[in-house]
């Protein structure tokens, strides 16, 4: 397939820029994998998708304040996302600046604190943190929330929350899981009492979430790697789903990824490793049965992994619907329920 194929026109305006008043008060696009048109809810409808013996299945990395303001020598500023830490004063990140400052050159963060810059590796540097302070501690002291680049404003105090999960609780992650940003306790405890299961992986979203798909044929993108943890737990929960008839929801493509990278093999195991599965139309699923999902950007690995669950037409024909219809998009935006296509499965 092409680059072209995955490319829907998006008004600017329909782009969210922030969270709604409260969690949960999201609209909620409903599409059939099996055909039929797209139908328009609310997330606080969801429970109504789901049955008893149905398990959700959530991403709980917590995202970190990840994007730190700095100055050279010169004076010149510099952005920097770190991607990972690497222990008590050692990071990855990704630089932004007029001109990338050499090897060995010592920046100043907002506190005062220096970090040295190390000679770059692929897309990013690594950092040496001067002081006392260790990096994970510097970051949630002065860090500043990493919002995607298509939210044009400063981060607020009110990011710190809303940019993250109810249920996050393993930091790691530079992007949110959006999906299970509508999920509020009560919603939680309305799905529990209606006979839910839920159970948790872990997939620390890095900034190669936001990679563009640059060659013109899709199979030749070469897809990032992000690190997931699937437990043993979770492989037991998704058996006694599927032994009582239960359907496997993925809150997010994240969860897919991290389901799907761990029956690569032909069945779910445990798993705990760095994975970079590209999901493309004519995917076999193994695992996931729906998906709960926020809309994404045009030509990207998002879109064509969720192409690849529901069914190309389907989900093009949804995200028509969706800019009609004035859907909010993105990461604060509206949200799908999205079932599997029958061929879709392995």
């Amino acid at each position: 397939m092409f680059r072209r194929d995955f490319e829907y026109r998006l008004p600017p305006d329909l782009i969210a820029q922030r969270p709604p008043d409260r969690r949960g008060d999201a609209r909620l696009l409903c599409v059939d994998g099996a055909g039929g048109p797209p139908r328009d809810g609310t997330f606080r409808e969801l429970p109504d998708l789901l049955r008893a013996g149905d398990l959700l299945v959530f991403n709980d990395t917590r995202v970190i304040p990840a994007r730190l303001h700095a100055r050279k020598p010169s004076g010149g500023r510099v952005e920097l996302l770190v991607e990972r830490i690497l222990g008590t004063d050692r990071a990855r990140a990704r630089l932004r600046a007029s001109k990338a400052p050499a090897p060995g050159t010592a920046l100043t963060l907002e506190d005062g604190t220096r970090v040295v810059v190390g000679a770059r590796e692929g897309d990013a540097y690594p950092l040496r943190f001067e002081g006392t302070r260790p990096a994970s501690e510097l970051l949630e002291a002065i860090g500043h929330v990493p919002l995607p680049p298509y939210i044009r404003r400063p981060d607020t105090g009110a990011d710190r929350e809303r940019y993250q999960t109810v249920y996050a609780r393993n930091p790691g992650a530079i992007a949110a899981p959006t999906a299970g940003l509508h999920f509020d306790v009560t919603l939680l405890e309305r799905l529990r009492d209606r006979g839910v299961d839920s159970a948790f992986v872990t997939l620390h979203v890095g900034a190669g979430t936001f990679q563009p798909v640059r060659v013109e044929r899709v199979e030749e993108h070469r897809m990032h790697a992000e690190r997931v943890e699937v437990g043993a737990g979770v492989c037991e929960r998704v058996c006694a789903a599927r032994a009582r008839g239960g359907r496997v929801v993925a809150v997010g493509t994240t969860v897919v990824r991290g389901l799907e990278a761990a029956a690569r093999a032909g069945s779910l195991a445990p798993f705990d490793g760095e994975t970079d599965l590209f999901i493309l139309p004519g995917f076999p699923f193994r695992v996931v049965d729906a998906v709960i999902t926020n809309f994404h950007l045009p030509a990207s690995t998002l879109l064509m992994l969720v192409c690849a669950f529901a069914g190309y037409r389907p989900v093009m024909d949804a995200y028509r619907h969706a800019v009609r219809e004035r859907y909010r998009f993105y990461s604060y935006g509206d949200a799908m329920f999205v079932t599997r296509a029958p061929q879709a499965a392995a």
